[in-house]
């Protein structure tokens, strides 16, 4: 095993803490530093693995800042943003119009719909008024059907 610069020691702990696979992460450092390395190495670098117990205290804690970063700032990843993603569905269901696809437009607007409507959302609603002191999911909220109406009239025009 050959001893690593601190520069690829630190790219491959924060790959490793934004979710890279091992596997990953030697394909990356292989291109960006021009180093092999193996899966094997690269597990001693992760902190959550046994392989990894050992692992330098500037490097757990470069791990944990990474990963609390990276948890955090899904606003930066624009995929993570739902008007990123209406507007994308949007511009594919034109584009599926356009082309004559119409069953393609209409599972995009059904999945613009389920988006708006928030199908995809971890959020429960709870009902509290429960007179034995449990609380119990409630009914899912129904999708909104004048939008649903609207957009199945804009694929029929």
């Amino acid at each position: 095993m050959a001893a690593l610069q601190n520069d690829v020691k630190a790219f491959i702990v924060q790959a490793l803490a934004c979710f890279d696979t091992p596997s990953q992460v030697v394909e990356s450092v292989q291109k960006e530093y021009g180093v092999t390395i193996t899966r094997q190495q690269v597990e001693t670098h992760d902190p959550t693995k046994t392989s990894g117990k050992c692992l330098a205290k500037r490097w757990v804690t470069l791990f944990e800042d990474t990963r609390k970063r990276f948890r955090d700032d899904t606003a930066d990843i624009p995929i993570a943003n739902r008007a990123f993603r209406l507007r994308a569905l949007g511009r594919m269901a034109e584009r599926a119009e356009s082309v004559k696809n119409l069953a393609l437009a209409a599972q995009l607007l059904e999945q613009a719909a389920k988006e708006t409507g928030g199908t995809y959302t971890n959020k429960q609603q709870v009902d509290l008024s429960s007179t034995d002191g449990t609380m119990t999911p409630a009914k899912d909220r129904p999708i909104d059907a004048e939008l649903v109406k609207a957009l199945v009239d804009k694929l029929v025009d």
